[in-house]
């Protein structure tokens, strides 16, 4: 069987680049593990993926949830939930759920901080502070992150999975919050004219802007000083966890095997790739400029295995 580099090369050759759709950062670093935790993640980041896209698809089709509807919203995501805690209805995705989460041992804890940011997003729109948009994030980003981290850091022994030799939450912060600011840039104009708002009010009215601003400047209309400053902040803000995270990856890799090392050197390599294509100078603040395409991200990916040692 081929080991280090070579098998790295063999698995990254079957990797089709063009036909990844949602969590693609995730999906292509997860790639790189045995074959059963990859489909786990795909079965948990499709489950999350679910309420999520349920909430966002209702903002950005009727700009907001109503008070008479968020009681329904509240209820399908307690019915989410009760997927993976209880279920007596012979469902076999609550089967599929709990089979994978006794196996590989996932910690209930990161699926109802997620559960619970769902429900912040139903009862709220946007968010008053940066601190309140950060502690929003532990559900919406650091849960759905320790699961990959969870994963990622699994030992097995004599046939069953032990939980990591390092505390996943703590491991999974940076990372998650560098990511999610990323993402945030990046989809700005996409969120946006989807009627999803991430930026905290109190750095608008720092910079001196207003939410319409931000509106008007996702459907084409000139930036302003007061929005590229605003950029500057949150970029600002993502480097310091950048810098966070790549120390924390450093901290960790020795605990782990090879291929789950350069699997999180993947996906960091991938989120930095986006961060690196921010220029506030020359104001590319819109999607398409932003995302890379799948030549790119296929460059990257190459790029961080033959950088790997």
């Amino acid at each position: 069987m081929n080991t280090g580099k070579e098998l790295f090369l063999e698995i990254f050759d079957s990797i089709d680049f063009y036909s990844i759709k949602g969590h693609p950062n995730i999906l292509i670093a997860a790639k790189f593990w045995e074959h059963d935790r990859y489909c786990a993640a795909c079965t948990l980041y499709k489950f999350m993926r679910k309420i999520d896209d349920l909430i966002d698809d209702h903002k950005a089709a009727n700009k907001m949830i109503g008070p008479g509807e968020r009681k329904v919203f509240v209820n399908n995501v307690n019915e989410w939930m009760k997927m993976v805690i209880v279920s007596k209805d012979c469902n076999p995705e609550h089967k599929e759920l709990s089979e994978i989460i006794e196996k590989f041992r996932i910690p209930v804890w990161p699926l109802e901080a997620f559960a619970r940011s769902m429900i912040y997003d139903i009862n709220n729109d946007g968010f008053p502070t940066l601190d309140a948009f950060l502690e929003y994030s532990q559900g919406a980003s650091v849960a759905p992150a320790s699961i990959f981290v969870h994963l990622n850091g699994l030992k097995k022994e004599n046939g069953f999975f032990e939980v990591p030799p390092f505390d996943v939450k703590n491991a999974a912060i940076p990372c998650a919050i560098f990511s999610y600011l990323v993402h945030i840039i990046r989809d700005f104009q996409k969120d946006q004219l989807n009627h999803l708002n991430y930026f905290a009010d109190d750095m608008l009215a720092k910079h001196k802007i207003t939410r319409q601003d931000l509106s008007d400047i996702a459907a084409g209309k000139a930036s302003t000083p007061g929005f590229r400053d605003l950029i500057g902040e949150y970029h600002q803000l993502a480097d310091k966890y950048r810098l966070k995270t790549y120390e924390t990856i450093e901290r960790i890799r020795p605990l782990l095997a090879p291929r789950y090392q350069l699997s999180l050197m993947i996906i960091f390599n991938l989120y930095l790739m986006v961060f690196e294509k921010i220029d506030i100078r020359r104001e590319n603040f819109l999607t398409e400029t932003l995302v890379p395409d799948p030549e790119e991200t296929r460059e990257r990916v190459l790029k961080t295995i033959m950088n790997f040692k």
